[in-house]
């Protein structure tokens, strides 16, 4: 079983940090039911402004089923990021097995309109990864 928890990526100035815990008290292992959250910061490296507006996210469990997660924003929100500034916000994402992945991408507009994509780089979801402040939400 894979043991990296993390992941820290930079796409076209915009860095994305993500972690990932198991939570044994929302989960069910008799029912095949391991929840894990996970916190992303979001840290805009670059010279120019960017609005995050939306995700995708491709989420693998631990026989190799995927499941693809897409819409507007993250937690209900679509921040915009001035250089130098950060957003960190935690969810949560259900799997069938014990351990598994997570990896996706971002699109982001830019001040003149113009749209790109900031990868998320893969990071494992494992009950042994250490604890989170999970408690942050678009800070």
């Amino acid at each position: 079983m894979p043991s990296s928890h993390t992941s820290d990526l930079v796409t076209q100035g915009i860095r994305v940090h993500a972690a990932a815990q198991f939570l044994p008290g929302e989960s069910k292992p008799t029912e095949s039911s391991f929840v894990y959250g996970y916190r992303i910061t979001l840290t805009n490296e670059g010279e120019r402004p960017a609005q995050l507006i939306s995700r995708h996210w491709v989420i693998l469990d631990g026989e190799g089923r995927r499941r693809d997660v897409k819409g507007p924003g993250v937690v209900g929100q679509q921040p915009r990021l001035e250089p130098g500034q950060s957003y960190t916000y935690s969810s949560f994402s259900p799997l069938a097995t014990t351990w598994g992945t997570m990896e996706g991408s971002y699109t982001f507009r830019a001040e003149d309109g113009a749209t790109f994509e900031v990868a998320v780089g893969r990071f494992m979801l494992v009950p042994t990864a250490p604890p989170l402040d999970l408690a942050v939400s678009g800070t």
